[in-house]
């Protein structure tokens, strides 16, 4: 737990740093185009949600554990955190697969953070992929319509959006469908209820 908790924080203060550099040096941020402003809001909202919540409502409500849930709050950052590395290194222009890998893989990672730390652990397997679907789902769709909104419709991009659009949704409801069998494989006990 003590690895999981020191990963967490080193992943709040990269993604912290790799956005003040966003903020000091714009031009090499690889987000310049990319709705750097709408980033620079979201990402640390994104990153901090958990423990906000924590601090102000959870560790009053779950009674039975009341301890951090770090290993929730790693895979809530990490999508962050990488998205603004792939961007800074120029991956999602420069490797032609590294976009739908990662609407997979970090949809994936943030939907299993959102299920450890807020689905109940005696949902069946169906309710945890039903519960991965419609938050995973749902997550995407808002990425999508915030992507189209702040930079996809006035950009190069806008020709071959809808194709993209697609895909990047098909990918991240596969990786959420993922995460809920894997979260709730990891929650069950050798003799698995369905």
């Amino acid at each position: 737990m003590r690895l999981t908790r020191y990963g967490a924080l080193l992943a709040k203060a990269l993604l912290l740093g790799l956005l003040l550099s966003a903020l000091i040096w714009p031009d090499l941020s690889g987000i310049k185009g990319k709705a750097s402003t709408a980033r620079l809001i979201v990402y640390p909202l994104g990153g901090m949600i958990l423990p906000l919540w924590w601090w102000a409502y959870g560790r009053t409500r779950n009674k039975l554990h009341r301890t951090f849930p770090w290993p929730a709050d790693l895979l809530m950052t990490l999508p962050w955190l990488i998205d603004l590395i792939g961007n800074r290194l120029n991956l999602f222009d420069t490797v032609n697969w590294w976009d739908d890998a990662m609407h997979f893989i970090l949809w994936g990672f943030l939907t299993a953070g959102v299920l450890l730390a807020f689905a109940p652990r005696d949902l069946s397997r169906a309710l945890t992929v039903f519960v991965a679907l419609g938050f995973g789902t749902t997550a995407a769709v808002v990425w999508e319509v915030g992507e189209y909104v702040t930079f996809v419709r006035n950009s190069p991009e806008l020709q071959t959006a809808y194709t993209d659009t697609l895909g990047d949704l098909a990918l991240g409801t596969l990786g959420a469908f993922l995460a809920g069998l894997i979260v709730h494989q990891l929650r069950t006990p050798s003799t698995s209820n369905v």
